[in-house]
């Protein structure tokens, strides 16, 4: 009798290990491509981080106001306060939200606990009876994962001369003429450095003669 043909046992292992190497290039591949994807999906997403913390930045600074925030130990009306990792002022809010009014605008650079810095921004109401601003909710995340940073201002001299750039505006009852912010986030998305001239706005009314003379010594009025 004729015997039926058929695979022999080292034959079946032999498909059963091609098969399997050919099912781990398919996962690794599947894998690559899915990382890929997500890390793909990581830069977009830290890139749109920053450049939506870029255009914030630039347009609430563009707009500061002269408006009281506080007071200095002779009783002068303080319109900014600037530091190296810390910053206030008030501007308009965009959009909808402008319906508020201005607020007062705390920028911060703090640490997140991990090692790194992350950058806040806090909004506080400014009562109309001149009592302390109301700080509007938690502060709000900018950016995240920085691992350096600063702030600096620039104003001119007497003579209207360019100053220096310091690591604290030193004279709150006058405006800096420009603001610049410097960061080095973690990983590979740069932070273009921002400069923003201030913009004094002409038609508050909280402007006082004595600061206004001097801001317009400085060359920071219209």
């Amino acid at each position: 009798m004729r015997r039926t043909a058929g695979f022999s046992l080292l034959e079946v292992l032999a498909a059963l290990v091609l098969l399997t190497l050919l099912l781990l290039g398919v996962y690794s591949g599947i894998r690559t491509a899915t990382h890929s994807v997500r890390s793909g999906t990581v830069a977009v997403e830290r890139l749109d981080q920053v450049r939506s913390s870029q255009q914030l930045l630039r347009r609430e600074l563009a707009q500061t106001m002269v408006a009281p925030i506080g007071h200095d130990a002779n009783g002068d009306s303080v319109f900014f306060e600037g530091k190296a990792r810390s910053m206030r002022f008030v501007a308009p809010l965009p959009g909808y939200l402008d319906k508020l009014g201005p607020q007062l605008m705390a920028l911060s650079l703090v640490d997140d606990g991990h090692g790194a810095l992350r950058l806040d921004m806090q909004l506080a109401m400014l009562p109309p009876d001149g009592k302390p601003p109301k700080p509007l909710g938690k502060p709000q995340l900018l950016l995240d994962r920085i691992k350096s940073g600063r702030f600096q201002y620039r104003g001119v001299d007497a003579q209207g001369r360019p100053g220096d750039w310091q690591d604290r505006w030193p004279d709150g009852r006058m405006l800096p003429q420009l603001v610049r912010v410097e960061l080095t986030p973690l990983g590979t998305t740069p932070w273009p450095v921002l400069t923003v001239p201030l913009r004094i706005d002409p038609s508050s009314g909280l402007m006082l003669q004595g600061p206004l003379q001097r801001l317009r010594g400085m060359g920071g009025g219209p």
